[in-house]
């Protein structure tokens, strides 16, 4: 059963490629895609682990809510920098990205403290 998962993402790779080089975008995407993956291996990652290495040995709720926030951050990036905005539509991007992430990014923090309390609490 596993081949015949293996066989239909293959194909799926094919069909994709296929219709970017149809497009006449393989180019475009292709150096898109190895940028994405220069920034992986050189920035993120590395940080990772670094961060990892650093906050090892701090409560579980603070790691966690240092998790959450930094990938919230990094997915609501291009948002909250308003790409893609243009003044002729105002219909794209109308929020205030960037108070919404930091309401999140408090109830985050709250909850992480709130945890770290509860949990401090049980152990005696």
């Amino acid at each position: 059963m596993r081949w015949v998962g293996y066989a239909l993402g293959g194909i799926l790779i094919v069909l994709g490629l296929a219709g970017l080089a149809l497009e006449g975008v393989l180019i475009g995407w292709a150096l898109w895609f190895g940028g994405v993956l220069v920034v992986h291996d050189a920035l993120l990652a590395p940080g990772a682990a670094v961060a990892g290495s650093m906050i090892g040995r701090w409560p579980p709720a603070v790691r966690t809510a240092l998790i959450l926030a930094g990938t919230l951050m990094l997915a609501t990036l291009p948002t909250v920098l308003a790409l893609g905005r243009r003044a002729d539509n105002p219909s794209i991007l109308p929020l205030a990205y960037g108070l919404n992430l930091v309401i999140v990014l408090a109830a985050i923090a709250l909850l992480a403290v709130a945890d770290h309390l509860l949990s401090a609490s049980g152990k005696d």
